[in-house]
């Protein structure tokens, strides 16, 4: 993991040879924000109402240090802090835009896996790598979450605000670098906030995780730890911000377009509950803490699993069956995700209509066309295209007992 960042310097502030008298006599807020504004733009590629957002939010952030600081009052030296601040936090998620979406995610989530690592033990337990690696997994996830909601609320944004483009995942990424940073004064001193999480998250453990997890790290040698393997909590995909280890920015704009026609639907069918869960699970949160965020019993839970799993499929078979399998990288092209004898096996499973639906599907003919020459309504067809995906996808999760060649 890379060493973090140094910390701000608690000395004065008046030794930055880079402030200038001229930019301290008009340090107000929209000095200030014209002033990061003019020193962010010419380094990304964006536009300026998006740079001026940002820039908007850190003087606001900065002002609401300075004014909550006795020392910065007491010091005579306000414009100076607020000036340096401002360009501290400016740089730090200019340093993240240049880093781009993989390597700043992979630089944030290093350097706050490196502060919690000796944190993160259960007493009188001997912990593993593998097995302390994934309880700092499962912290991060939760730790990511409260820094967005920290993020939104601090900012007076929209609850469902989420970053979009690159430059705010960047200053989405620097303030969760310093809102892991922030000092929280003790009894006993002072400790950063992500490490008092940590200690707290440890506390929170019980004596037998270290077993479970244990059995979860290890291949599955057994018929029992195989089904233990597949349970739901074992098999959470582990933190967002390390999830997509690849990047690829268009594979990242499928996956946003997936999502968001998901969340469509689901509101055109009244799905608000399966809409939050949605939200949740894309935070990798595990089924307890769902429960806890949105006051289910685990058999409320369960309910709500099952209509949501019904819509996901419903949506994923009936209404963007395209965009989904395209994401997936299942299209017709790929021959549905099938392997060549996998593909051989469905297309003989198919009945005379429907390999002639296939093929007509395969020469990108529309649903209205195909609907003609088969004699059917268009309603009828997606009903028969929708049972001849499900064969595929049967066959493609190895129902069918084949392996892919």
């Amino acid at each position: 993991m890379k060493p973090n960042l140094p910390n701000l310097p608690i000395s004065t502030p008046s030794l930055n040879h880079h402030v200038s008298t001229e930019q301290l006599q008009v340090c107000n807020s929209d000095a200030l924000v014209q002033l990061l504004c003019n020193e962010m733009q010419p380094q990304v590629k964006t536009t300026s109402t998006s740079v001026q957002a940002i820039a908007k939010r850190i003087a606001k952030e900065v002002e609401r240090i300075c004014s909550k600081s006795s020392r910065i009052q007491t010091s005579g030296q306000i414009k100076s802090w607020l000036l340096n601040l401002a360009r501290h936090r400016s740089q730090k998620c200019l340093r993240y835009y240049q880093l781009g979406s993989k390597k700043g995610r992979v630089e944030l989530h290093s350097q706050l896996g490196a502060m919690v690592y000796r944190h993160i033990i259960i007493s009188s337990s001997d912990l593993g790598f593998e097995a302390r690696y994934n309880l700092i997994e499962d912290f991060l996830q939760a730790f990511y979450l409260e820094a967005i909601k920290a993020f939104r609320r601090e900012n007076e944004l929209p609850e469902d605000y989420t970053p979009r483009t690159q430059l705010e995942l960047a200053e989405y990424m620097a303030f969760t670098e310093q809102y892991a940073k922030r000092r929280i004064n003790l009894p006993s001193g002072n400790q950063q906030l992500v490490i008092l999480r940590a200690q707290s998250f440890a506390r929170r453990l019980p004596q037998e995780t270290t077993v479970d997890i244990e059995q979860a790290v290890e291949s599955a040698k057994t018929e029992e730890a195989e089904s233990y393997q597949r349970h739901s909590a074992v098999q959470q995909v582990r933190s967002v911000m390390t999830a997509q280890s690849q990047f690829d920015p268009a594979e990242d704009s499928e996956r946003d377009r997936v999502i968001s026609e998901l969340v469509k639907y689901l509101e055109a069918h009244g799905q608000a509950d399966c809409i939050d869960y949605l939200s949740l699970k894309l935070q990798d949160l595990s089924a307890p803490e769902i429960d806890q965020i949105l006051g289910l019993t685990t058999r409320q839970r369960d309910y709500l699993q099952q209509r949501f799993k019904y819509h996901v499929e419903k949506f994923a078979k009936q209404h963007q069956w395209q965009l989904v399998h395209q994401w997936l990288g299942a299209g017709l092209e790929q021959k549905l995700g099938l392997s060549s004898q996998q593909w051989e096996v469905f297309v003989s499973q198919l009945s005379e209509q429907q390999q002639q639906i296939l093929q007509l599907k395969t020469a990108k003919q529309s649903d209205q066309a195909i609907a003609r020459t088969i004699k059917c309504t268009p309603k009828q067809l997606q009903k028969r295209w929708t049972q001849m995906l499900e064969i595929a996808w049967t066959i493609r999760n190895g129902s069918t007992g084949m392996q892919a060649g």
